[in-house]
């Protein structure tokens, strides 16, 4: 018996070729995918970022707002002076009941709100002494806080300040660019800018629309993005964040009009 000598065929050039075009074909179309699932995740969780952001320094603000003017004691008849004063486009500065605007070049505006400070009104410390919006121990009968948006001298990350009665100015929410403060008076037909609110006026305000853009936290590729701004307006920016607004409507509680039952 005789044995069949052995043979084998390798693979041809064409074939090769092929085989690795398919290869790389794949290759290609799977980390093209993992990109764009990566990217969706991205903004996915830069949008909740921004989303809690923004409802975090709308509720901050909005609570202060509803306390400017609280009388402690649930004296009616009892005042404080100057419970709320703003600024466009400006912080308040200067003494609490004669503050004055200072101008930011975030085009943020400012907001200062004055109510009676004790330990149901504000945070007490563990001493059980009121405390002011950073957390600083408040002496004084009265409790002030300032607000506004800039960006970090430390980050270049925008922020939502406050400065407590210790004058001393601290972040409280990462990311707010600008906030928009506009004021229902008495005898208005609509919101005024805070710039259009005569200092004698602002005892007469008892609502307020209050507005924060947010940027985004996470930079995509250098491109236009577009949003709309806290005056209801188209904008655009280059530098790739994602940017929205949250608005709020808020009540004055202690405002003379509120008492009277003007405001619900």
């Amino acid at each position: 018996m005789t044995s069949r000598p052995f043979s084998s065929r390798g693979h041809t050039l064409l074939e090769m070729t092929i085989a690795l075009a398919l290869g790389l074909l794949i290759v290609t179309a799977s980390l093209s995918l993992y990109r764009a699932q990566r990217a969706a995740f991205e903004r996915a969780a830069d949008a909740a970022r921004i989303h809690d952001a923004g409802s975090i320094a709308l509720d901050m603000l909005g609570q202060q707002i509803q306390m400017a003017g609280f009388a402690s004691g649930h004296d009616r008849a009892a005042s404080v002076e100057a419970p709320i004063f703003g600024c466009a486009q400006g912080r308040v500065v200067g003494t609490e009941a004669a503050a004055t605007c200072e101008s930011l070049s975030s085009r943020s505006d400012g907001v200062q709100l004055r109510y009676a400070a004790d330990a149901v009104s504000t945070w007490p410390s563990s001493a059980s002494v009121p405390t002011d919006c950073i957390g600083q121990a408040v002496s004084d009968p009265i409790v002030t806080n300032r607000f506004y948006a800039k960006a970090s001298t430390s980050t270049g990350e925008p922020e939502l300040y406050c400065e407590g009665g210790g004058k001393q100015a601290q972040p409280v929410v990462e990311g707010i660019e600008r906030i928009r403060l506009m004021v229902w008076v008495t005898g208005s037909a609509s919101p005024l800018d805070a710039s259009a609110v005569a200092r004698d006026r602002w005892r007469d305000a008892y609502a307020t629309d209050i507005c924060v853009l947010v940027r985004g936290f996470a930079q995509q590729a250098k491109r236009r993005t577009t949003y709309i701004d806290c005056t209801g307006a188209p904008a655009y920016a280059d530098d790739g964040r994602a940017r929205q607004t949250f608005w709020r409507r808020v009540a004055i509680r202690n405002a003379p009009a509120a008492v009277s039952g003007g405001v619900q």
